[in-house]
């Protein structure tokens, strides 16, 4: 019956390890870097930028339809990292939340209500057997009217935190590190210092440098509140920067 350390318990999400651990919540972290895909949120003083990698697994697939990158409403975006059929399960349960509160109040959802209603559903996969917890960390960005620009990361187990930058996905810890050290000089950066400082911080994981169509990149400014997703010809003339930079 036992498999290694976990001893049977890694079978039902809602029973403890003798050591306090519930298994199926940690697989489900790990699932959402088994894509190998790493993303960045970095939060500007005026404005948010997410970025991600774009891997088109197969020569015959139409890149446009290829996207990490989702509008929850016209003025909210998430970045889903990890399982993609997982992340079009808690986009559409994102869609539906932020909509049912419109219609209720009449205004749109904030951001922060919405990464905590997402964070609670997700902790309630994790108590009972019903469903898994779905394999995906998804980072919300938007431009609130009263605190300015917003990035909130929710994760598998149902924890949402606000963040000045933050990464997802297979290099997570390398990538806090390096925005550690980029953040720690300036905390107010320009609309072109946030998304270059999210794109150069990528690089600098992967030790690569990116053709445009291989990252996404999604926006929302404090003078164009709208959540917009980069063309390539702006992704390339931030790339042109960077390189011109360094």
């Amino acid at each position: 019956m036992s498999r290694g350390s976990g001893a049977g318990y890694d079978r039902h999400i809602t029973i403890f390890s003798p050591e306090g651990r519930l298994y199926q919540v940690e697989y489900a972290f790990k699932a959402a870097k088994s894509p190998g895909i790493t993303s960045i949120g970095v939060r500007g003083a005026d404005s948010v930028c997410v970025v991600t990698q774009k891997k088109v697994p197969d020569k015959l697939l139409d890149q446009s339809s290829v996207t990490h990158l989702y509008a929850i409403t016209p003025y909210i975006g998430l970045l889903a990292t990890g399982m993609t059929a997982d992340a079009r399960s808690l986009v559409q349960h994102a869609r539906n939340e932020a909509a049912e509160f419109r219609h209720k109040n009449g205004y749109e959802i904030p951001v922060d209500f919405l990464s905590k209603r997402l964070a609670d559903k997700s902790q309630v996969y994790t108590q009972h057997a019903y469903m898994r917890p779905l394999g995906v960390a998804a980072m919300i960005i938007a431009i609130d009217e009263e605190k300015g620009p917003q990035l909130f990361k929710c994760d598998p187990a149902g924890h949402y935190v606000g963040y000045r930058a933050t990464s997802a996905g297979l290099k997570e810890q390398e990538a806090v590190n390096i925005l550690e050290k980029k953040m720690k000089n300036n905390p107010q950066l320009s609309y072109d210092e946030t998304v270059q400082t999210a794109i150069s911080a990528l690089q600098s994981i992967l030790l690569e440098d990116f053709k445009a169509t291989e990252i996404e990149v999604g926006i929302v400014r404090a003078t164009d509140p709208k959540f917009q997703i980069m063309s390539t010809e702006e992704i390339d003339e931030h790339l042109t920067a960077i390189s011109e930079r360094d």
